[in-house]
């Protein structure tokens, strides 16, 4: 065999493994750890939504929040307006959390249709806007290492 042979053999033999490990972890348990984003509307069309662990997303429907602070339970049904599915969670509900506003929760659709979720993620731009009432013209907001303004 040449040297040209052995490289072509060698490279096609790297090419062939690689192709193999790639094969593996494809079709190997990486689907246990994906988390699907679903709607109210297809989170309740899916047969099989029981079984996985998802994210829903939606709109917190006006009057439907509760907070018991005793017992650390947060309560309120989420909507795609054309469906609303009822959330229960434990734990604090995040500082921004309120009626009317878009939400992400992750967790398990019960068989009553109640989602249980272990997380609550809420949904905001990213625009800061200047508390009311504050003066802020001719202020920075960093200052050099001597106190002097930048």
């Amino acid at each position: 065999m040449t040297d040209a042979m052995k490289k072509r053999l060698f490279g096609v033999g790297a090419v062939t493994v690689a192709l193999a490990a790639l094969g593996v972890i494809a079709y190997s348990n990486l689907g246990d750890s994906i988390v699907y984003y679903l709607s109210p509307t297809q989170l309740l069309e899916k047969a099989d939504a029981q079984d996985a662990v998802v994210r829903l997303g939606g709109m917190v429907v006006p009057g439907s929040y509760k907070w018991d602070q005793d017992t650390q339970v947060l309560e309120f049904d989420l909507s795609d307006t054309e469906q609303q599915v009822h959330v229960v969670n434990a734990g604090n509900p995040p500082q921004m959390f309120r009626e009317g506003i878009g939400a992400v929760v992750e967790g398990k659709l019960q068989a009553d249709g109640t989602f249980h979720s272990s997380k609550v993620m809420v949904k905001h731009d990213n625009q800061y806007q200047a508390p009311k009432g504050h003066e802020t013209e001719g202020v920075y907001a960093n200052p050099t290492l001597d106190g002097e303004s930048s």
